[in-house]
């Protein structure tokens, strides 16, 4: 009997002790739960933002898309470049849109809009380093009466590493022909040749050049 009597209060006391569980549960719940449903919502409302932000995104590429090759189909020059200039993008659409656009003014003879639209595009950070170059690059291509700035352009261009090196290489070869410097012509064409990273194009182009003005041709390195 006595065994029964501690079973019966153990269990008695048990249900007791599992019963304030419960009312301290539903205590914190009822004081703490909102942070639960705010947690909840947080979750579900981020979700919904962001899925809100990648729509959004992509119909703005879509929009850009659409607008540029609409801009694009445009056959006069002059409408194509007005049209480009209305085609709003972000990133390496942008990029591209205002490489095309800089195409476009120069072929309409507006060269100082071309050389605005390059060197904005050259020193925008938002847009990747790969179109900046080639901004850069392009910029100094343009025809210009400003001789020496073109060839300071270029030099900067042409330092080892960077990715239109040799390409501005050459152009300064023939700058130096053109004032009349056929040694210095032939010193960077020389340079080209022996260039491990010269394409096979761009190398061939030089040697035909240096046999032209009659200069000896390096063995060219192999690639």
């Amino acid at each position: 009997m006595m065994g029964a009597k501690v079973s019966n209060t153990d269990s008695f006391i048990d249900e007791v002790t599992e019963e304030v569980r419960r009312e301290k549960l539903f205590g914190y719940l009822r004081r703490y739960g909102w942070i639960g449903v705010a947690c909840v919502l947080l979750l579900v409302g981020g979700a919904a933002f962001n899925e809100y932000r990648t729509a959004q995104a992509r119909d703005a590429a879509q929009a850009a898309g659409d607008a540029l090759l609409a801009a694009l189909e445009e056959n006069d020059p002059s409408e194509r470049a007005a049209a480009l200039e209305g085609v709003t993008a972000q990133g390496s659409s942008a990029a591209v849109t205002l490489l095309l656009r800089a195409a476009t003014q120069q072929e309409v003879g507006a060269i100082g809009d071309a050389a605005q639209t390059l060197n904005a595009l050259a020193v925008d950070p938002d847009v990747p380093q790969m179109y900046r170059d080639l901004a850069a690059f392009k910029a100094a291509m343009l025809p210009t009466d400003d001789v020496a700035a073109r060839k300071a352009a270029l030099e900067a261009l042409s330092s080892p590493g960077l990715p239109f090196s040799l390409l501005a290489v050459e152009q300064l070869a023939y700058m130096a022909l053109a004032e009349g410097d056929t040694e210095g012509a032939v010193t960077l064409l020389r340079r080209l040749v022996e260039d491990a990273n010269t394409t096979r194009g761009l190398r061939e182009r030089a040697q035909t050049l240096m046999v032209a003005l009659g200069a000896d041709t390096p063995a060219a390195v192999n690639q």
